[in-house]
Protein backbone atom coordinates (compact mmCIF):
# COMPACT_ATOMS: atom_id res chain seq x y z
CA UNK A 1 0.00 0.00 0.00
CA UNK A 2 1.44 3.40 -0.95
CA UNK A 3 1.51 6.42 1.31
CA UNK A 4 -1.45 7.97 -0.51
CA UNK A 5 -3.47 4.75 -0.26
CA UNK A 6 -2.63 4.37 3.44
CA UNK A 7 -3.56 7.99 4.09
CA UNK A 8 -6.92 7.65 2.38
CA UNK A 9 -7.80 4.15 3.60
CA UNK A 10 -7.02 4.83 7.26
CA UNK A 11 -7.60 8.59 7.40
CA UNK A 12 -4.04 9.23 8.52
CA UNK A 13 -2.60 12.57 7.46
CA UNK A 14 0.32 12.26 5.06
CA UNK A 15 2.37 14.46 7.41
CA UNK A 16 2.07 11.79 10.11
CA UNK A 17 3.06 9.08 7.64
CA UNK A 18 6.08 11.09 6.49
CA UNK A 19 7.08 11.72 10.10
CA UNK A 20 6.75 8.00 10.83
CA UNK A 21 8.95 7.18 7.84
CA UNK A 22 11.49 9.77 8.97
CA UNK A 23 11.79 8.20 12.42
CA UNK A 24 13.16 5.05 10.85
CA UNK A 25 11.07 2.98 13.23
CA UNK A 26 9.73 0.69 10.60
CA UNK A 27 12.05 -1.85 9.07
CA UNK A 28 9.16 -3.35 7.11
CA UNK A 29 8.41 -0.20 5.12
CA UNK A 30 10.00 -0.69 1.72
CA UNK A 31 10.68 1.82 -1.00
CA UNK A 32 9.36 0.46 -4.29
CA UNK A 33 9.54 2.48 -7.51
CA UNK A 34 9.87 5.71 -5.53
CA UNK A 35 6.94 5.00 -3.18
CA UNK A 36 6.89 3.59 0.32
CA UNK A 37 4.93 0.38 0.65
CA UNK A 38 3.12 -0.33 3.92
CA UNK A 39 2.31 -3.84 5.09
CA UNK A 40 -0.15 -4.92 7.80
CA UNK A 41 2.43 -4.55 10.59
CA UNK A 42 3.18 -1.00 9.50
CA UNK A 43 -0.50 -0.14 9.48
CA UNK A 44 -0.95 -1.59 12.98
CA UNK A 45 1.93 0.56 14.20
CA UNK A 46 0.46 3.60 12.48
CA UNK A 47 -2.80 2.90 14.30
CA UNK A 48 -0.89 2.90 17.57
CA UNK A 49 0.79 6.20 16.63
CA UNK A 50 -2.59 7.75 15.86
CA UNK A 51 -3.96 6.49 19.19
CA UNK A 52 -1.01 8.00 21.05
CA UNK A 53 -1.57 11.33 19.30
CA UNK A 54 -5.30 11.14 20.08
CA UNK A 55 -4.69 10.63 23.80
CA UNK A 56 -2.42 13.65 24.00
CA UNK A 57 1.11 12.40 23.43
CA UNK A 58 3.45 14.96 21.86
CA UNK A 59 5.42 13.96 18.77
CA UNK A 60 8.50 13.43 20.92
CA UNK A 61 6.57 11.21 23.32
CA UNK A 62 5.10 9.20 20.44
CA UNK A 63 8.56 8.63 19.02
CA UNK A 64 9.93 7.61 22.42
CA UNK A 65 6.99 5.28 23.05
CA UNK A 66 7.35 3.64 19.64
CA UNK A 67 11.10 3.18 20.07
CA UNK A 68 10.43 1.52 23.40
CA UNK A 69 7.64 -0.62 21.90
CA UNK A 70 9.95 -1.83 19.15
CA UNK A 71 12.63 -2.63 21.73
CA UNK A 72 10.45 -5.36 23.20
CA UNK A 73 8.77 -6.52 26.36
CA UNK A 74 11.54 -5.28 28.63
CA UNK A 75 10.19 -1.74 28.11
CA UNK A 76 6.65 -2.46 29.27
CA UNK A 77 7.19 -0.78 32.64
CA UNK A 78 8.41 2.46 31.07
CA UNK A 79 5.56 2.45 28.55
CA UNK A 80 3.04 1.82 31.34
CA UNK A 81 4.49 4.76 33.26
CA UNK A 82 4.08 6.99 30.19
CA UNK A 83 0.45 5.91 29.83
CA UNK A 84 -0.20 6.35 33.55
CA UNK A 85 1.18 9.90 33.40
CA UNK A 86 -1.20 10.80 30.57
CA UNK A 87 -4.08 9.06 32.31
CA UNK A 88 -3.46 11.13 35.43
CA UNK A 89 -3.35 14.34 33.39
CA UNK A 90 -6.59 13.39 31.65
CA UNK A 91 -8.31 12.64 34.97
CA UNK A 92 -7.17 16.01 36.34
CA UNK A 93 -8.65 17.70 33.26
CA UNK A 94 -11.93 15.79 33.67
CA UNK A 95 -12.18 16.80 37.35
CA UNK A 96 -11.48 20.43 36.46
CA UNK A 97 -14.22 20.35 33.81
CA UNK A 98 -16.64 18.71 36.29
CA UNK A 99 -16.02 21.59 38.72
CA UNK A 100 -16.74 24.09 35.95
CA UNK A 101 -19.99 22.29 35.16
CA UNK A 102 -20.98 22.41 38.80
CA UNK A 103 -20.43 26.17 38.90
CA UNK A 104 -22.37 26.64 35.66
CA UNK A 105 -25.23 24.54 36.98
CA UNK A 106 -25.30 26.60 40.19
CA UNK A 107 -25.57 29.84 38.18
CA UNK A 108 -28.24 28.34 35.93
CA UNK A 109 -30.16 27.19 39.00
CA UNK A 110 -30.00 30.67 40.51
CA UNK A 111 -31.28 32.25 37.29
CA UNK A 112 -34.05 29.67 36.94
CA UNK A 113 -35.07 30.27 40.57
CA UNK A 114 -35.21 34.04 39.99
CA UNK A 115 -37.29 33.56 36.83
CA UNK A 116 -40.09 31.78 38.75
Amino acid sequence: MTIDEASQAYNIPIAILREYEGWGLCAEVKKVMGDWQYDDTDLERLGMIMTLHDIGFSNEEVKEYMELFLSGESTEGVRMAMLNKHRSITLDEIHFQEKKLGKMDYLRHEIAKAMK
